[in-house]
């Protein structure tokens, strides 16, 4: 099905139109989601929040970018968000822990993560890069998760991002000059 039929039946509220989305973005949205969460369990739940927000929000879906890009927008900013909340809990949790509120469920440190693209030998590497990139800046960590993790091109990180080339060519260098500080130190740690 084109994108253009895709897009007019989605707007009529044909249901097997959704379900063709959800089965054509499923891995796209679950492998962004996964990039910027880095939690299996956890980009489940916001992938299906993804899809949940395309639904409600298709009528408001003008065309004027690809389909995947805005799916792509979607699907990042609802990571930012539930890692923002995250975040906010953590805060949350040190608080708790001063004030003798602990419950000892808060405060573990999560599994080690394995993406599912990355190949079985390069899975340690993997892990230890992944951890670097929680501690990059928001729109660094976007970036560079589109174009190294899901193989967008500068161009298509920057439709999807709403920025030009060139601040995405910024956003790049600085992520690399960020991660290889990040990546010396821990290993100089490691040593």
């Amino acid at each position: 099905m084109n994108e253009q039929l895709l897009i007019q039946q989605l707007h009529l509220g044909v249901v097997s139109a959704f379900a063709h989305l959800v089965d054509t973005y499923q891995h796209l949205v679950y492998s962004t989601v996964l990039g910027i969460i880095q939690s299996k369990e956890d980009a489940e739940d916001v992938s299906q929040e993804v899809f949940i927000q395309v639904y409600q929000s298709i009528k408001q879906f003008k065309g004027e970018s690809k389909l995947s890009t805005w799916i792509y927008r979607i699907a990042i900013t609802k990571s930012l968000d539930w890692q923002r909340k995250k975040t906010r809990k953590k805060r949350f949790a040190i608080v708790e822990r001063l004030f003798g509120w602990d419950d000892d469920s808060r405060g573990y440190d999560p599994p080690e993560f394995h993406h599912p693209g990355v190949v079985v030998e390069n899975k340690e590497k993997a892990a230890i890069l992944f951890k670097a990139m929680m501690k990059l800046p928001e729109n660094q960590k976007v970036a560079f998760t589109l174009n190294k993790v899901e193989g967008l091109s500068y161009f298509e990180v920057a439709e999807v991002m709403q920025v030009t080339e060139a601040s995405v060519e910024a956003l790049l260098h600085r992520a690399k000059q960020n991660l290889r500080k990040e990546l010396k130190s821990f290993y100089e740690q490691d040593k």
